[in-house]
Order: C-alpha cells, then sequence, then structure tokens
C-alpha cells in the first residue's frame, strides 16, 4: 500500500445548531434559527499522517453515491495503491459496490465512530462553520463548507485528524 486514507460521510444540513458562546455579562444575546431538514452529505477520505484529503458533497448517501465518491477519489489518485479505512455501513459493503482496483477496504469494527478520524474533521467544520450560524440555502451552506475545506492545509488536516492510536 502506497497511502492510508480514512473515510466516512457527514451529514449537513439547514437546521440550525446553537452552542455556548462568549458574551458580556448581563447583555442579552439572540441566535436565529430555524427548523430546515434539507441536507446533503459530505464524502471525505483523509490521510492523517501526511494531511492529504478528498472531499465530495453529494445529496444522499446510498450504494450509486458511494460509487460515485470512489470513482472520483480512484482518478485523483491514479498511481497510487490505497488502503481505505471505513465504518461497516450497508453501502460501503454492498453487493453493487464498484471499487477500483487501486482502492482496498478495511472496516472498522461495528459501532466503533470514535476510531475514525475523519469524526473529528466533522466536529472542527461544524464548530468553525455551521454552528451558530443560519444558512438560508443548501448552496450557501456547500459554499461556506467548501471555502473551509479549500483553506485547510495539509498540516491543519493532520492535525485535526491526529489520533494518538495511528
Amino acid at each position: 500500500m502506497n497511502s492510508v486514507f480514512f473515510f466516512d460521510e457527514g451529514r449537513f444540513g439547514l437546521k440550525s445548531t446553537v452552542t455556548r458562546i462568549w458574551a458580556k455579562r448581563g447583555e442579552p444575546i439572540s441566535v436565529k434559527v430555524q427548523q430546515g431538514y434539507k441536507n446533503f452529505y459530505a464524502y471525505s477520505c483523509v490521510s492523517p499522517h501526511f494531511g492529504e484529503a478528498f472531499s465530495l458533497f453529494l445529496p444522499e448517501v446510498n450504494t450509486g453515491m458511494m460509487n460515485i465518491f470512489l470513482d472520483e477519489f480512484s482518478k485523483e489518485y491514479p498511481d497510487k495503491n490505497i488502503l481505505i479505512v471505513l465504518d461497516q455501513a450497508g453501502w460501503h459493503k454492498a453487493k453493487d459496490l464498484k471499487v477500483p482496483p487501486n482502492l482496498t477496504f478495511m472496516f472498522l469494527p461495528p459501532y466503533s465512530p470514535e476510531l475514525n478520524p475523519v469524526e473529528k474533521l466533522w466536529q472542527w467544520l461544524r464548530k468553525e462553520v455551521t454552528h451558530n450560524n443560519l444558512f438560508k440555502t443548501l448552496e450557501a451552506l456547500m459554499d461556506a463548507l467548501g471555502k473551509e475545506l479549500r483553506k485547510l492545509t495539509p498540516e491543519k488536516f493532520a492535525q485535526i485528524c491526529h489520533c494518538s492510536y495511528l
């Protein structure tokens, strides 16, 4: 194997999330919220050691979308043999899944999201982009997340996704 990447999908949507913020004592704070249920999924592979990352925004999670992601990811690294570590979601093991020849899967134990470093990326993106922010459209949310992802250097990806057990 030339590289090891960890993979996961994260759901992002228009439903607001409110978190604690610093404020002056005694002054009221207000945060606008909306109860939207439109969402999309960020599919991401990250190499915590080298900070390499590849992401796509797709409308749902299923075998078809996974095939699109794997095809595009494989094209991004055509000359590398890559081990992808991922959870055991049904669409990750589906019979119709088309895994390109330069990719190999290794599955995490069931019910162990804490072992996947990409989960840390979702936490960081939510903290930096979505918490206490109101997005009127999915496109505006995608633009904000995409802008933040493009700003991340390999060093920052490695820092965010660092795990002591790797």
